[in-house]
């Protein structure tokens, strides 16, 4: 199992910056892909980035040049931190990760708030 524990949600304003963490523990060893997720009230769940063990990153085009993923290198804590935050980037935020066993686990998400 691996347990994933997210931080760094709050309020921000229009144009703020937030950074966000994951930190993982557990059976961790064998992680590859990292992920942050995003699910705004009445919408579905959306990927925000990826970022592999190799190093591979990847974003949703909403997020491109605001948002950048980042992971120490234990894969012990993911980072997203955000940029030119606007309103329509309001949701929960969600970190994922997948073991090279093809099991996935869930942490239980922190709340952005963009808002004036």
């Amino acid at each position: 199992q691996v347990q994933l524990v997210e931080s760094g949600g709050g309020l921000v304003q229009p144009g703020g910056s937030l950074r966000l963490s994951c930190a993982a523990s557990g059976s961790i060893s064998s992680i590859y892909y990292m992920y942050w997720y995003r699910q705004a009230p009445g919408k579905q769940r959306e990927l925000v980035a990826t970022i592999t063990t190799d190093g591979r990153i990847n974003y949703a085009d909403s997020v491109k040049g605001r948002f950048t993923i980042s992971r120490d290198n234990a894969k012990t804590t993911i980072y997203l931190q955000m940029n030119s935050l606007k309103p329509e980037d309001t949701a929960n935020y969600y970190c994922k990760v997948a073991r090279l066993d093809n099991m996935d686990f869930w942490g239980k998400g922190t709340l952005v708030t963009v808002s004036s």
